[in-house]
């Protein structure tokens, strides 16, 4: 009996974290729609450290399940693709009217397409890659965009810019592009040492400019998965030619 209710408890603990991915999500919106946008922001960054425990914790555990991919990708949607998409909307988006709320639509319709595409998927491709950007990537990505947008006022009169860079980001989450994943990343056999210099460095770096680091080091990374992207197909025209 101890044994059965053990076992439930561990079920219970992934879906506790995905619940709280949710609910930062949801305060994170509340934040936004009351002006306090870099609450919002970091709300939204709380909401993907849980969203990256509570699969991790499941594997841990062995207790992962269907009913906890379908809760993720549900939790995923409200975290990742309306809390941002709102964010957007109220600090961007509402500029250019019923375009910025189309924008701001956009993102969270395919960010929704982008998690039904990967749960009927995985498992079909290389699990070191992502097939388009994945919903919480796009999600922070837009987030710091929006509060560097907010930091700096020589940006002002560049919305426009940011616009399209949603969209953009939109249309990433349900492309081809393949994105590297570090999920099968293997601690006891990589260069332990190197790693931890490299994260100390990473953290001093946010530690000291926030905005500016997360900006720079996700801009990076998708601007990294377009380039290798552009890159196989001049490669594979003249492989054909």
């Amino acid at each position: 009996m101890k044994n059965l209710q053990k076992l439930q408890l561990m079920y219970i603990l992934p879906n506790l974290f995905t619940a709280a991915s949710a609910f930062m999500g949801i305060i994170s919106v509340i934040a936004a729609i009351n002006g306090q946008y870099f609450k919002a922001i970091l709300y939204i960054f709380l909401s993907l450290i849980l969203d990256g425990l509570d699969g991790r914790v499941a594997r841990l555990t062995k207790t992962t399940s269907k009913f906890g991919v379908e809760f993720d990708s549900l939790a995923d949607l409200v975290a990742f693709g309306v809390a941002p998409a709102i964010l957007f909307y109220l600090t961007i988006g509402a500029q250019f009217g019923k375009l910025g709320a189309l924008m701001s639509a956009m993102f969270v319709v395919f960010g929704a397409i982008r998690l039904a595409r990967f749960n009927i998927t995985t498992g079909t491709y290389e699990p070191n890659v992502f097939i388009g950007l994945p919903i919480p990537t796009a999600a922070v990505v837009s987030v710091v965009w929006v509060g560097f947008y907010l930091d700096y006022e020589f940006l002002r009169g560049y919305e426009w810019l940011f616009l399209i860079l949603q969209a953009i980001l939109a249309i990433l989450m349900v492309s081809n592009i393949r994105y590297p994943s570090f999920k099968t990343i293997n601690l006891k056999q990589a260069h332990v040492l190197r790693i931890l210099v490299i994260l100390i460095i990473a953290f001093s770096m946010i530690y000291l400019y926030p905005i500016e680091s997360a900006t720079l080091v996700m801009s990076a990374y998708v601007i990294y998965g377009l380039a290798r992207a552009f890159i196989m197909f001049k490669f594979s025209k003249k492989e054909e030619s």
